[in-house]
């Protein structure tokens, strides 16, 4: 079987099955594990990633405002990434794994539609994912397994990481009073985090601030920031790597609301590498609970974690 992934975790959804050997291509942000970076890209990113997270963010939003002026309602999609076609038919998939939750997250399965009907003599099978709650996630490794010939391997994994999730919660609930988390997924404009993040939050044992199981991620006004008051503040840009995420930290400094927040007073706020963990729908979901587990609780919890992925933001 040859296997292209436009997604990122699905890519490791199918490192995990043992099933690497067999993909001959990937997306530009499929970076993990790190020998899969050696296989040829087929797509490109069509705005300026580069930017400031302002500018990132009004791009996305030309493009929306673009696609919404048309009367055809097949314009009316975004069109942020774009796939190489010709090197498409020259690795010849057998199967593409895509997904269809967010435009702006990943090549869409719209994408890979418009390059298919451009292709000769091939028709891959498309294994469109869709997660918003965990319970889709792990929908998602099962329908990976089942297109891959190894459902009840997956299925085991996902019985793995659903206990491991409830090793954690048991672990986090003697602790008693959950500590109210704002996970910020945006910093310039403040986005709140949604979908799956509420879940891993209760997991870790904080009761989260903003955004709803399964709903897409809200926008926050600084006011509704000043209003709720967190005790902890988690910084996960979507996309961004730990690194990436510390440049953004001053635009918070500079809002004079910033510095009132209890939060930010009792030096309760941390930033965590969202472009792997927190906003990646895959396998490391259990690893991202984990990783707000112990920026919750610290030292309270004796537990192992990547800390090459989160930071004590001062």
């Amino acid at each position: 079987m040859r296997i292209i992934s436009l997604l990122a975790s699905a890519t490791e959804m199918v490192a995990a099955l043992g099933c690497l050997d067999q993909m001959v291509g990937r997306s530009h942000e499929c970076d993990y594990p790190p020998e899969i970076q050696s296989l040829p890209v087929v797509s490109t990113v069509q705005i300026d990633i580069n930017a400031s997270s302002a500018q990132v963010d009004a791009q996305v939003k030309e493009l929306a405002r673009e696609k919404r002026e048309p009367e055809d309602p097949a314009l009316k999609a975004l069109s942020i990434y774009a796939i190489d076609v010709d090197k498409l038919q020259a690795l010849r998939p057998d199967v593409i794994f895509t997904q269809t939750q967010c435009e702006v997250c990943a090549v869409s399965e719209r994408d890979v539609i418009q390059a298919i009907a451009q292709l000769t003599g091939l028709q891959p099978l498309i294994v469109s994912l869709s997660p918003y709650r965990l319970q889709d996630v792990w929908e998602d490794m099962l329908r990976v397994g089942q297109a891959l010939g190894k459902r009840d391997q997956a299925q085991t994994l996902v019985e793995k990481y659903q206990q491991r999730l409830t090793d954690l919660a048991v672990k986090t609930s003697a602790f008693g009073a959950r500590p109210r988390a704002a996970v910020l997924e945006w910093l310039d404009p403040l986005m709140g985090a949604g979908n799956w993040t509420p879940e891993l939050v209760a997991y870790a044992g904080g009761e989260n601030v903003f955004g709803e199981i399964g709903q897409h991620t809200p926008w926050v006004t600084w006011e509704e920031l000043q209003a709720a008051d967190p005790e902890v503040i988690i910084l996960s840009p979507c996309g961004y790597t730990l690194e990436r995420a510390m440049q953004d930290v001053p635009l918070l400094q500079s809002n004079p609301i910033w510095a009132d927040l209890q939060a930010v007073r009792n030096g309760r706020v941390y930033a965590i590498d969202g472009n792997q963990y927190l906003n990646r729908s895959g396998p490391r979901l259990v690893e991202s609970a984990e990783l707000l587990a112990r920026v919750i609780w610290g030292e309270r919890l004796p537990i192992i974690v990547d800390d090459n992925a989160w930071q004590h933001v001062q």
